[in-house]
């Protein structure tokens, strides 16, 4: 991939107690659409979650970041979304809801590296 790119991404949140409206920051989505690019990376940090809510079902959360890995990779075991084409995916993640898992509202930028540009935008983000 040569050249600068126009990328969108998105932060993805966990929000253990939707009305309290507090959420730690678990991942990126990055979408760039000339070059097919769409890419997740995820963390989710247990003891942040259970600060915020000591019964928060971590197995169910983890379960469903793990789609959002099959889905940007278009894997068929990733359910129906992730046979969309790119642009469905990625604007069906992020997508606003009102849900434990929750997403940014996408942002722009141009990178001459996509894959670097994940990461960065991940460490600053997630941490």
């Amino acid at each position: 991939m040569q050249g600068k790119h126009l990328y969108e991404y998105a932060i993805i949140r966990v929000v253990p107690r939707v009305e309290r409206e507090e959420f730690i920051n678990v991942g990126v989505i990055l979408c760039e659409w000339k070059s097919g690019f769409l890419a997740s990376k995820i963390f989710l940090h247990k003891e942040k979650l259970l600060a915020l809510d000591p019964n928060a079902d971590i197995e169910m959360i983890e379960k469903n970041l793990k789609s959002f890995e099959k889905i940007c990779l278009g894997n068929s075991n990733g359910g129906p979304i992730a046979e969309m084409d790119l642009g469905s995916r990625f604007r069906w993640l992020t997508a606003v809801r009102s849900s434990i898992i929750q997403t940014s509202r996408p942002h722009t930028g141009y990178s001459l590296d996509l894959e670097k540009t994940l990461i960065n935008i991940f460490e600053e983000q997630v941490g």
